[in-house]
């Protein structure tokens, strides 16, 4: 695709059979960027800032946003195959990501599987593996609580971020169910990670950093430094005043950040 129409038009391919939802915007070397569980709406202003300087493809994972979802993908595994197949037919071979919480996760296991696509990792808030001890959760139940007390997870100031669903559109309201579903379908059994993929992670042999916003709920700072240790090559920063979504509450100094990363 010519440089000089990519823009904010979401465009589309048909991989392994599912119609895939990917935003290609900006110029310059490529990253990959993979949303969070409750989809890529909130996030295109972060988005549009690492387009400032980066050609950045975002798809809606299957099951998201208006991606398809086919009877067999049931995992964040089969997921990150769609994503490699995506670089392939946009014929990129070597690519930086970033991954948001599930995005995170997804990128981990795309990792272990090329770790010769990936140039460099920045992972915000990523879930997927199990550090702590087998009796208790590394992620809290999410889907066992109301929006208010996620919102007070997720959000450093939950009041300035929390959905007005009073005042969207209906087919707002369908995409945040379907995204809801889909990340319950993925991530229920084994809630929240793969029991594999701590065991491949020393495959992923790129620079890695972890970002985490010091008033987040979702992932621990303890869960992020067990994390960590799991790569070869990794690294932590912290994000004031921001929850679980960094990328939402502080995109300006988040995409900094990376962009520093990258560079």
């Amino acid at each position: 695709m010519n440089e000089a129409v990519r823009g904010s038009s979401p465009h589309r391919l048909t991989i392994a059979g599912i119609d895939l939802e990917y935003l290609d915007r900006g110029r310059g070397a490529p990253l990959l960027y993979l949303h969070g569980g409750a989809g890529i709406a909130a996030d295109h202003a972060f988005i549009d800032r690492l387009a400032g300087q980066r050609r950045v493809i975002a798809p809606s994972h299957p099951g998201f946003g208006t991606s398809g979802l086919p009877d067999w993908l049931d995992s964040v595994d089969d997921i990150a195959h769609v994503h490699l197949e995506l670089l392939d037919r946009l014929k990129l071979d070597v690519v930086d990501v970033v991954g948001m919480s599930l995005g995170g996760w997804i990128a981990a296991e795309m990792a272990t599987k090329a770790p010769e696509r990936l140039s460099r990792m920045a992972l915000i808030g990523p879930i997927g593996v199990k550090t702590g001890t087998v009796d208790r959760l590394d992620i809290p139940d999410i889907f066992a609580m109301s929006e208010a007390n996620l919102d007070r997870l997720r959000f450093h100031d939950p009041g300035k971020h929390r959905a007005d669903i009073g005042a969207m559109s209906d087919e707002a309201l369908a995409t945040m169910v379907r995204n809801h579903e889909t990340l319950a379908l993925i991530a229920w059994e084994p809630y929240m990670h793969n029991p594999k993929l701590r065991h491949r992670l020393h495959r992923a042999a790129m620079p890695v950093l972890l970002l985490r916003g010091d008033s987040d709920g979702i992932v621990s700072a303890d869960y992020i430094a067990r994390y960590a240790k799991l790569f070869p090559d990794a690294g932590i920063t912290t994000i004031a005043a921001a929850g679980h979504g960094p990328q939402v509450e502080q995109p300006d100094r988040t995409a900094d950040i990376i962009l520093e990363f990258f560079a």
